[in-house]
């Protein structure tokens, strides 16, 4: 069954009895194999430029590669809901904002968009989508769009004043309007608070279990690269090693 905005709004995990999940996609076939499973929400993720344009980081991503990836996993998932992620730079002010969110929702099929932060820039910005109808999921914590900015990888709201901080986001993108918000690399704890205290439901990445949803990375569930994945995700095969090995036998 195909969710909806309306839907996934209400959804939370401690009155459904189960938790929302989703993965990432970058390519039709594996679209295909999604809108074939019960699947819950399909990301075309920014991270398309780590694990399969093979970039340090998703700050070379640009829209227009974007808008390419989304159609694709669109056109072979026509029966999921499908977000999209707006790529760094694409929105720095509420106007780029605008002209870019409306041309990837448009070109792409997708169902909503998801951008990173809650600067009050952002927040307007997603007034302004979604009074227009464009669907915003929210994305706090570690934002690796901006992760020199914020200083490397590491897990947020530890003390006082980054709890504090991350509450008034997740509270601000609410009344934004957003339909949901990752919590990525978000202490546990505070993940736990914040799905509480927000009606809309949390999905989160390496923040621990008591989200309303989990995302992650198809190609470290399924150890598809040959770098190990990152310690939050325990993959449930290695395909790399078994397409190497199919490889090898044919080669013989």
């Amino acid at each position: 069954m195909k969710l909806d905005t309306r839907k996934i709004r209400a959804f939370k995990k401690e009155t459904a009895g189960r938790t929302l999940q989703m993965l990432t996609c970058y390519d039709f076939q594996m679209a295909q194999l999604y809108n074939e499973t019960e699947l819950d929400l399909v990301l075309i993720g920014d991270s398309v430029g780590n694990v399969v344009l093979g970039m340090d980081h998703t700050i070379k991503v640009s829209l227009e590669m974007m808008t390419i990836f989304s159609k694709a996993v669109k056109k072979g998932a026509p029966d999921k809901f499908v977000i999209a992620d707006l790529p760094f730079g694409t929105y720095a002010t509420v106007e780029s904002g605008l002209e870019n969110g409306i041309k990837l929702f448009q070109q792409s099929g997708v169902e909503a968009l998801k951008l990173e932060g809650a600067y009050p820039h952002e927040c307007k910005l997603i007034e302004r989508l979604t009074q227009i109808g464009i669907p915003v999921m929210g994305h706090i914590g570690l934002t690796p769009q901006s992760v020199h900015e914020q200083g490397g990888y590491y897990t947020h709201g530890k003390d006082e004043a980054s709890k504090n901080k991350l509450m008034k986001e997740a509270l601000a993108l609410e009344a934004a309007g957003c339909f949901s918000i990752v919590l990525e690399f978000v202490e546990e704890n505070l993940s736990k608070e914040i799905t509480k205290a927000l009606k809309i439901p949390t999905i989160g990445i390496g923040s621990g279990q008591h989200t309303d949803g989990q995302v992650l990375v198809i190609n470290d569930l399924l150890h598809n690269g040959k770098k190990d994945p990152p310690k939050f995700c325990k993959p449930i095969g290695n395909l790399y090693e078994i397409k190497k090995k199919l490889i090898e036998d044919y080669l013989k």
